[in-house]
């Protein structure tokens, strides 16, 4: 029993991987063609989350719908029998959906509404693979809702700032070492909902014609989850040990503060860089509550020991001419996923990617951008709470598209 009980334990530990391996970074097609960088530089609606305070520098009224589908494969090969063993994950859903608006030509006041999915993903694991008892299905998404205003207080210098109103939901299920008369394991899925607040702070200054800087802090936003489902498929034996019920949990999401350049030496070019630093510390601790606690069933606390992180993003866009655009760039950003908690939700580690984007202007008010990111990663590791020990090797590419319609 006391063997049982540490599986159950361990199948709450990964609820809090929601946004550590599945930080998501498709927020604006432009930013994406040059490696997912544009703090400095105000380009369409986007800017709403890249940095709140470019916005004062639009002069414009758009709309903007852009969708970035996520297709990742991850193989994991056991260190012990050498056996692979695949994921079969549905294609991710990653959005944005921008307006952003002005009360009359060059105000020097802004407004916009900004909705978009910094996290989330699907990981789905094949039938009978060695870890379906760390786990077999985890399906995550955080939708981030932010009103926001900037004001240009001179040619130089612009400042924006957004509420944010986080809503996400959960679902993580993997088998338990037990059996039914039947030869089945026994299941366990954990599922609920969660809302958290932040904010959105922005700073854009135009420091000479053609260079211009960009700093921005994002807040931590802690999703609050106070009515998540338990629910246990166990041998009747076991009812009484493991029954269904309701938990509670908070689920950090962590700060992230940017310092980014740009450089646009004329019409046609221009050079972008990020540099993001990112609050994974959040992550030391995971505490949940079981609203119903037995001898095998109690409240637990685990130590996961998540480190900050820096990553670097940049690119480049070259208009060909009027109507079209060129754009490519890549990044490089280290894992917050210290050695011992590497795990198959955040199979995480240090990795580059390329990216490839391209605009084009239909007339005065139609704009279609699209972008493709590429990535691929491999760790092996051995996790200290489920003995996990393999590589995982993780490959994505991820198309995307939007449509700016401005007047």
């Amino acid at each position: 029993m006391k063997k049982i009980y540490c599986y159950i334990l361990l199948f709450f530990i990964p609820l809090f991987t929601f946004s550590q391996g599945f930080q998501v970074n498709f927020q604006g097609q432009k930013q994406q063609g040059m490696g997912c960088a544009g703090t400095a530089l105000f380009l369409d609606g986007s800017s709403l989350f890249y940095n709140p305070g470019s916005i004062g520098f639009s002069n414009e009224n758009s709309v903007n719908l852009g969708f970035t589908p996520v297709f990742a494969n991850i193989l994991y090969v056991d260190s012990a029998s050498l056996e692979g063993y695949r994921s079969n994950s549905p294609m991710g859903t990653p959005f944005s959906a921008y307006g952003l608006f002005q009360l009359k030509e060059n105000a020097p006041l802004k407004f916009g509404i900004a909705a978009y999915t910094p996290f989330g993903s699907t990981v789905q694991w094949e039938d009978n693979w060695i870890g379906r008892f760390a786990l077999t299905r985890l399906k995550l998404m955080a939708i981030f809702i932010q009103p926001t205003f900037a004001y240009k207080m001179n040619d130089i210098l612009s400042v924006g700032g957004g509420f944010v109103i986080s809503t996400g939901s959960v679902n993580l299920q993997k088998d338990i070492p037990v059996q039914d008369a039947d030869g089945n394991f026994a299941h366990a899925e954990l599922s609920g909902k969660a809302l958290g607040y932040g904010f959105n702070l922005g700073i854009h200054a135009k420091l000479t014609k053609m260079l211009s800087m960009g700093v921005t802090y994002r807040s931590q936003v802690n999703m609050a989850v106070d009515a998540g489902q338990a629910t246990f498929t166990v041998p009747e034996s076991l009812n009484e040990n493991f029954p269904d019920g309701s938990f509670s949990a908070s689920l950090p999401l962590p700060k992230v503060a940017t310092v980014g350049l740009a450089f646009t030496p004329n019409d046609k070019w221009s050079f972008v860089l990020d540099i993001n630093r990112v609050g994974w510390s959040a992550y030391d601790t995971l505490a949940f509550d079981y609203a119903v606690n037995t001898g095998s069933l109690v409240d637990t606390r685990s130590a996961r020991n998540y480190k900050d992180i820096t990553a670097f993003r940049g690119g480049v866009s070259y208009s060909m001419n009027e109507s079209l655009d060129l754009r490519v760039g890549g990044g490089y950003g280290f894992s917050p996923v210290q050695s011992g908690f590497v795990t198959p939700e955040t199979p995480d580690k240090n990795r580059a990617y390329g990216t490839f984007g391209i605009g084009y202007q239909l007339g005065d008010h139609l704009a279609i951008d699209a972008s493709v990111y590429y990535t691929q990663v491999s760790r092996g590791d051995r996790n200290l709470e489920t003995n996990l020990n393999g590589t995982f090797t993780t490959k994505a590419i991820a198309p995307g598209i939007s449509i700016l319609y401005k007047w």
